[in-house]
């Protein structure tokens, strides 16, 4: 199914990627339209998945998770079973935030998060043993976050030039 968004979903989606915990009032004065057309979009754009998740974002260290790692896993023989039986092992390991089957020297990057290393260390373990297709893991420690979003710019939304900087909308 393809979508096209007009400018109000956009800028709908838009404000909700920024907080999700706008109210549909709040944004119909925003945007220029009624509050209940901003629900029937709202249902539509999740219905049609095009809003997959509306989730609140936690301070990592401040609810004892403090620690953030980037692991670059080589597979055995790169085929598509391996990678699926990973990514459904991995649906059930909240600590496992993000997983990436990319080209270059690794077959997947997983992004995970810890309290220390040595959790980290008792989850590669894991990985290692219900999955014997993974041949090695590299890890990367994160010194500091300096940008973490899942911010997706939507083309002519008004807020956002494709450089970055902020567009005035009136």
């Amino acid at each position: 199914m393809s979508t096209t968004l007009d400018s109000f979903d956009q800028k709908i989606l838009t404000i909700m990627q920024r907080d999700c915990s706008v109210k549909a009032e709040v944004i119909a004065e925003a945007i220029g339209l009624s509050a209940s057309a901003v629900q029937k979009r709202l249902k539509r754009l999740r219905a049609e998945k095009i809003i997959t998740a509306e989730v609140a974002v936690l301070d990592r260290a401040l609810v004892g998770r403090p620690m953030s790692f980037v692991a670059a896993m080589e597979i055995e023989r790169d085929n598509y079973d391996t990678v699926n039986r990973f990514r459904e092992w991995a649906k059930q390991i909240d600590a496992i935030q993000q997983i990436y089957y990319v080209t270059g020297a690794a077959d997947l990057i997983v992004i995970i998060t810890a309290q220390d290393v040595e959790a980290y260390d008792r989850l590669t373990a894991r990985v290692m043993e219900n999955n014997p297709m993974i041949r090695r893991i590299t890890t990367n420690v994160v010194l500091n976050t300096l940008k973490t979003s899942l911010f997706i710019p939507v083309e002519g939304d008004g807020q956002s030039a494709a450089d970055g900087s902020q567009i005035a909308t009136k």
